[in-house]
């Protein structure tokens, strides 16, 4: 067989053709894809890379657009046209304002340890906290750090970003934001009696899930 048959054996799809492939993945899938995984799902010679910025330009404006998440992609609700889901999909998470504040140092801080989370807070940090932001998918294990006793670190995840419509955590508002949303709070150095919140009934009704 000459090397120009074998060419044609393995020349890529048009890249318009191209374009329908990764807008229907896109659309089948419900987490964000990333290139590798696209790569793999196409036809050999396929460039999704460039048939992603199409499929980025076809959507401008429209009622869904294409969102980056991390090194993946996914089509999202419009952010304009959001509350149009919210009757469907809310639903209320409540989360205690200890895990609210660990939530923020995690993802400020990332990677951080229990010790680091708890530095900064200026009161101990239970199990439970961290077990409930782990559920949650928002919050995960990083890698153990280099030092005595090799601590685990904990990191936020894709989810997290999905869910707050971020690309990366460097999009991520301002401490001083946060603390006049009420996601953050100064605390009173360590040893002068506090307790972890964990133990308080009252729960700040937080982070509405709007999936969207």
């Amino acid at each position: 067989m000459s090397d120009v048959q074998n060419e044609s054996l393995f020349e890529a799809p048009p890249l318009a053709e191209q374009t329908r492939m990764v807008e229907a993945i896109l659309f089948a899938t419900a987490d964000p894809v990333s290139i590798k995984e696209l790569t793999g799902r196409m036809p050999h010679g396929c460039n999704p890379v460039e048939a992603l910025v199409h499929v980025g330009k076809r959507y401008e404006g429209r009622g869904v657009h294409l969102v980056k998440i991390e090194d993946a992609y996914a089509f999202r609700t419009a952010p304009d046209l959001g509350y149009l889901m919210q009757k469907e999909t809310v639903e209320v998470r409540k989360l205690s304002r200890a895990a609210i504040e660990t939530l923020a140092i995690i993802a400020y801080h990332q990677p951080a340890t229990r010790a680091e989370i708890e530095e900064i807070r200026g009161v101990s940090v239970s199990r439970g906290t961290i077990d409930q932001l782990i559920e949650l998918e928002w919050v995960r294990l990083g890698r153990r750090r280099m030092t005595p006793g090799r601590p685990v670190t904990f990191v936020v995840t894709a989810g997290f970003l999905d869910h707050f419509g971020l690309e990366n955590a460097r999009d991520l508002p301002g401490l001083k934001e946060l603390r006049s949303a009420g996601l953050l709070e100064n605390r009173p150095p360590p040893g002068t009696g506090d307790v972890d919140e964990d133990t308080n009934d009252d729960q700040a009704d937080m982070f509405e899930e709007s999936d969207e």
